[in-house]
């Protein structure tokens, strides 16, 4: 779950790291009531929206005044940037900047590590800077047993090359904003800016954060930061049933038991689709206890997506046999009824496939189609859902 700007904000808050005020408004009138709070000097009026170049796109705006700041929020709410709606600005506290740098620290899937990276040029896009100067990017491995200690936030800042005078400040914060991305379980934390003030002051000015999901039973308080408003409601539906579904842009719904099969039914169904001009319009992984009313849940998710023509069900029979889930399929149509309008079809192997595919074939659904392999299945959703 990616975190708006104020919300990294106030989490950075939450754990010691040294943030400036923000005022979070949803109209022009708040936005003056806000820069009013904040002492009625200069603040920045910056769009709240979950995508990178807001500053390019107009979304970021120094105010002198109350009234500017109202000025620069009429503007900007409403805004479309990169394909996201504004529905609220931050009012955050100026800032005297004489510095900035960036750094981050992240999963690294690859290593099954952690990744921590620093600059002493922040600022710019962080993918420029990686093309086109990597050797101003510090790389430095994260230990996940060790974290980041006082010693691996002083090799960081010395592999970043930052300045002897700030390099003990810089360390104390990068040792904060770990603390954040371990008490979190979040997958990223990113500052860009990290600020030198010409005060001296090391400050965390604009923030990202991503948390895991995964770890939502260890933080109550994560639920009130997800963005239900602009959650895309058949993924909302499929979250609320308990299933992994990700709505992707096609014609070809696909359910599948186990991440693994259903990644390479993506795969597969988007190969098949090349010649027909389709392709896969869901993740949805049933897990291995795919009984009817979990299949119908999934179904029913998937019906409800209008670009859906045909639904692709890839089962291999493991710890739920092959016969177990054919019977839900079955029963799975029974409880949807006249909902089910679109054509299936189904590929079982494994674990009593041979009971599977007699109870689909006695059941001769209509809207059913039964095929051995999983590319010939692939082929035959593709062909069905260009002909609809």
């Amino acid at each position: 779950m990616d975190l708006f700007e104020y919300q990294a904000r106030d989490v950075f808050e939450k754990h010691g790291v040294p943030v400036l005020r923000g005022i979070v408004a949803t109209t022009p009138a708040e936005a003056r009531a806000a820069a009013e709070q904040l002492g009625g000097g200069t603040v920045v009026v910056k769009a709240q929206v979950k995508t990178g170049g807001r500053g390019k796109a107009g979304g970021v705006k120094l105010a002198h005044s109350p009234e500017e700041a109202e000025t620069h929020a009429s503007a900007i709410l409403g805004m479309d940037i990169k394909g996201h709606t504004v529905h609220r600005v931050m009012i955050a506290e100026g800032a005297k900047i004489a510095e900035e740098y960036y750094f981050s620290v992240l999963l690294d899937r690859s290593n099954r590590s952690y990744l921590a990276m620093a600059s002493v040029e922040g600022g710019m896009e962080i993918e420029e800077l990686a093309v086109e100067r990597p050797e101003a990017l510090a790389r430095v491995a994260v230990d996940p047993v060790v974290g980041i200690d006082a010693a691996k936030a002083a090799e960081i800042v010395a592999q970043a090359g930052f300045a002897p005078e700030v390099a003990d400040e810089v360390a104390a914060v990068i040792e904060k904003l770990w603390t954040v991305y371990k008490e979190e379980d979040a997958t990223l934390v990113e500052v860009n800016p990290l600020v030198r003030t010409e005060g001296g002051a090391i400050v965390a000015l604009d923030g990202k954060v991503t948390l895991d999901e995964n770890a939502g039973f260890r933080h109550a308080d994560h639920a009130e930061l997800e963005d239900k408003a602009a959650a895309d409601p058949l993924e909302a539906k499929a979250k609320a049933a308990g299933l992994n579904y990700v709505k992707l842009d096609g014609e070809v719904g696909i359910i599948g038991n186990g991440a693994g099969l259903v990644m390479s039914t993506l795969d597969v169904v988007a190969y098949a689709g090349e010649q027909h001009g389709v392709r896969p319009a869901n993740f949805l992984d049933i897990g291995g206890g795919a009984d009817a009313n979990i299949m119908a849940s999934g179904l029913d998710v998937i019906l409800g997506d209008p670009q859906v023509k045909s639904v692709f069900v890839n089962v291999f029979g493991g710890i739920t046999a092959c016969d177990q889930v054919a019977s839900g399929i079955v029963q799975a149509l029974d409880i949807l009824g006249d909902k089910e309008s679109k054509p299936l079809v189904v590929r079982l192997d494994g674990n009593n496939v041979v009971e599977g595919r007699r109870i689909l074939n006695e059941a001769n659904h209509p809207l059913v189609t039964l095929v051995d392999t999983m590319d010939e299945a692939a082929a035959k959703a593709a062909e069905l859902a260009a002909a609809k």
